[in-house]
């Protein structure tokens, strides 16, 4: 875990929710996979031509935009494959049921920070595919409110899917702290914008998220 910033009128929280609501790097990893081999099949090259190739794109991508990382969505736009379309895959593909199972110290860290603050999860993944991975881990209730892929058909980072997770909570970047797994997807934006940002490995970081953020106070 690394503490960027923690607003002094910490109101609310923004969780990504794959790598940073749960540990399981098998299903990271499979719910690129999966788009990819799709992506293999629908333009008629093999799977592992199709890795390599949005592996080279994303490789190139960051070494000219100075380390940054770019989103499988943003990438599969790149080789024409539109964000409805990645919207379409995903609600489709993705089946976190085979992959993950119901986190209880997950839960009760979340009921805890529900009672303090408010929350939605912001994600790359569209709403029906997020809602199951919570579902899964076993959050799901504690968690109704999701801006996913589809809301704003915009992929993190991008501003519009954090303005909608605002108009949800009605908070301010200010008062708002973004914690995810990955510093260019999930922080560097919110940083930006004034949110706070922690960076962490997995769901067992957020298991004592509650005590760090009120030692902050």
């Amino acid at each position: 875990m690394k503490v960027y910033r923690i607003p002094e009128q910490l109101d609310t929280l923004v969780f990504d929710i794959d790598g940073t609501l749960y540990t399981n790097p098998l299903y990271v990893f499979e719910q690129v996979d999966a788009q990819v081999r799709h992506f293999a099949h629908v333009t008629g090259v093999s799977e592992k031509k199709a890795r390599w190739q949005i592996h080279r794109y994303r490789k190139t991508w960051s070494e000219q935009n100075g380390g940054k990382k770019i989103s499988l969505g943003n990438t599969l736009v790149a080789f024409g494959i539109p964000i409805e379309e990645s919207i379409r895959w995903r609600n489709t593909l993705l089946e976190p049921d085979r992959y993950l199972k119901r986190d209880e110290k997950l839960r009760a860290a979340i009921e805890k920070l529900g009672s303090a603050y408010r929350m939605v999860c912001v994600t790359n993944n569209p709403v029906v595919a997020a809602k199951k991975t919570l579902a899964a881990i076993g959050v799901d209730d504690l968690l109704p409110d999701v801006v996913g892929l589809d809301t704003c058909n915009k992929s993190k980072p991008a501003r519009e899917p954090l303005d909608a997770a605002m108009k949800i909570t009605g908070s301010e970047y200010g008062n708002c702290l973004s914690v995810g797994d990955r510093y260019d997807i999930d922080l560097a934006l919110p940083l930006e914008l004034g949110m706070g940002g922690i960076l962490v490995d997995g769901a067992e970081d957020i298991y004592g998220l509650f005590e760090i953020l009120g030692k902050s106070r």
